[in-house]
């Protein structure tokens, strides 16, 4: 048995405790999960990443499904914990998560102020805040149980810097991202309460280092783009409602308060939002009591606050590139999205003002713009007239009943969404390994994308504009990157980033044949847009050219994240 050792570090602009708190918020295990291995049959028992938790999974090699166990086997709070893997091919698997302080800068009094340009305060009111340096050092000791050559370990140490590689970046991305909002909603909280008094008292500095806790309903949780947004929203502190068509389960899922479930059924109308908020408001009572009684709750009440929904995110809608579109199929796609974009809107719209959410992002798509060929367009262009158009008109006209009664409403209008976890990306991923990849058509018409980190990202930065004071985004806003691609640009990139010839055509003739009008309104047609509204408000793309997003999503990184090893 040859027992090895793989060191990753990585050096972060936070303080240890806000990097440790992270890890063990619920959905780092799922933001550190790369989209291109497969985990399925999650099963998560114990108290987070302390001592004893357990983690039970499939992982799958080559499409066979292999049982892993994970145990939790010591932790020390803002210090280090580690991990024991049970089952594949290791012997021996010990992961160790250290984290080192390296050092605190501050930011006075004046200088964190400057930076607000609109206050009309003394920048003393604000009190200076210290700002950590730490280091990150992920230690695998692991040994197989055969001897095995070289250059296999090489490859097993390639595999590993392209897993910490990706875990890294996401966390150092999903950080600053949380940052912002924190930011934000401390600045928001500051300018209101200053503009009452122009004294800051105890209390009021202190909970200004509180970040505002948001409770957020998302129908369609269990999508690609559900499964990625509800980790990216608890790990930032946020409670998350699923709604189920299933029976809700009557625990916490995964033993945890941020993430809970509501049932509801759109075909029959079934969904009861006050019922819901008053199952919170009871459980945050509950929380609140238990917790001043152990001298853990805050000195004001902060009750009023989370008795209600602030976010409602409608991703709700059957897949329209599933297959051809039979008469069957067209009505399933239509009414996917009408009747519970229509119940969730209307719901929205009564209840009582004082509880309403501040937000409703209903989904949409790029397709309601058509075939456009080479224009440009962007969200004051006009409306297609293939199907898939209107099935974007109808899906916003039936979100607009939420914004007739006064709610800030965005309809958020997606483009090819790429992730190995779903979609065209996960479709088109078999054959360009096997050195199968292929143009479609003549390869020019236009495919407006987005990397599924730069999705959540952009629907994160729609919520944090409406959770200040002094911005706002609301009607279309276009989530898709600022580079669009033509197909053959697609196809040659995908093929250098994977290191595999993409020699081949699918004949627009055979397209149609096969897949009829589905594979020209979808596979054939051209949408080129552009993300105006996004980069007006001051979003930052992380991936927003084509290559560097594929490379982040499969693994195939020209050059590692930093040289720390």
């Amino acid at each position: 048995m040859e027992y090895r050792y793989f060191i990753k570090q990585i050096d972060v602009n936070e303080p240890v405790e806000k990097i440790f708190d992270w890890h063990e918020k619920v959905g780092a295990f799922e933001r550190l999960t790369p989209p291109w291995m497969r985990l399925k049959n999650i099963q998560k028992s114990g108290n987070g990443i302390e001592t004893g938790a357990k983690v039970s999974m499939d992982i799958s090699f080559a499409g066979i499904p292999f049982p892993i166990r994970a145990e939790h086997i010591a932790y020390e709070k803002n210090d280090f914990f580690k991990d024991r893997l049970y089952g594949g091919i290791f012997s021996k698997w010990e992961h160790t998560h250290k984290f080192l302080p390296l050092g605190i800068f501050n930011i006075g009094e004046h200088s964190t102020v400057s930076n607000i340009k609109t206050l009309p305060l003394n920048s003393k009111a604000l009190p200076s805040k210290n700002f950590g340096l730490s280091r990150l050092e992920d230690r695998i000791d692991y040994a197989l149980p055969f001897h095995i050559p070289d250059n296999w370990h090489n490859f097993i140490k390639e595999e590993l810097y392209r897993l910490f590689n990706y875990r890294h970046t996401v966390m150092v991305n999903d950080l600053k991202r949380h940052k912002i909002f924190e930011q934000n909603y401390k600045t928001s909280q500051f300018i209101n309460n200053s503009e009452l008094d122009h004294k800051i008292d105890s209390q009021i500095q202190k909970n200004l280092q509180i970040p505002k806790t948001l409770t957020i309903l998302i129908s369609g949780a269990s999508g690609p783009v559900g499964n990625a947004l509800i980790p990216f929203l608890t790990t930032g502190g946020h409670r998350v409602i699923k709604l189920v068509r299933r029976r809700a389960k009557t625990k916490n899922i995964s033993n945890t308060e941020n993430i809970e479930e509501i049932e509801w059924n759109p075909y029959t109308g079934e969904l009861d939002l006050e019922e819901a908020i008053e199952k919170i408001s009871i459980k945050d009572e509950i929380k609140s009591s238990k917790e001043e009684k152990s001298g853990k709750g805050r000195a004001i009440d902060n009750r009023s606050e989370k008795c209600k929904i602030d976010v409602v995110i409608n991703l709700n809608g059957y897949h329209i590139g599933s297959g051809r579109w039979t008469r069957q199929t067209k009505d399933i796609i239509i009414k996917s999205r009408n009747l519970s974009t229509t119940l969730l809107a209307e719901k929205i719209a009564s209840l009582p003002q004082n509880i309403r959410p501040d937000l409703f992002i209903s989904a949409s798509a790029t397709g309601f713009y058509g075939d456009c060929g080479d224009a440009c367009l962007d969200e004051n262009s006009c409306s297609g007239d293939l199907f898939i158009s209107q099935v974007c008109r109808e899906w916003e006209n039936c979100a607009k009943k939420a914004e007739d009664a006064g709610v800030r409403t965005v309809f958020a209008r997606m483009g090819v969404v790429l992730t190995p976890a779903g979609g065209a990306l996960e479709r088109l991923l078999p054959g360009f390994m096997a050195g199968l990849g292929a143009k479609i058509g003549n390869g020019k018409q236009y495919m407006s994308w987005i990397s599924m980190d730069d999705l959540i990202y952009s629907l994160h930065h729609i919520i944090v504009s409406s959770s200040i004071s002094n911005s706002s985004i609301s009607g279309a806003v276009n989530l898709i990157s600022p580079n669009p691609v033509t197909n053959q640009e697609f196809t040659q990139t995908l093929a250098k980033v994977l290191s595999r010839p993409a020699p081949f055509t699918l004949p627009a003739s055979l397209i149609k044949m096969v897949w009829g009008e589905m594979g020209q309104e979808v596979l054939l047609s051209s949408t080129r847009v552009m993300p105006e509204r996004l980069l007006e408000s001051g979003f930052k793309f992380s991936y927003p050219t084509l290559e560097e997003a594929l490379r982040h999503l499969v693994g195939k990184k020209a050059y590692f994240f930093n040289k720390t090893d």
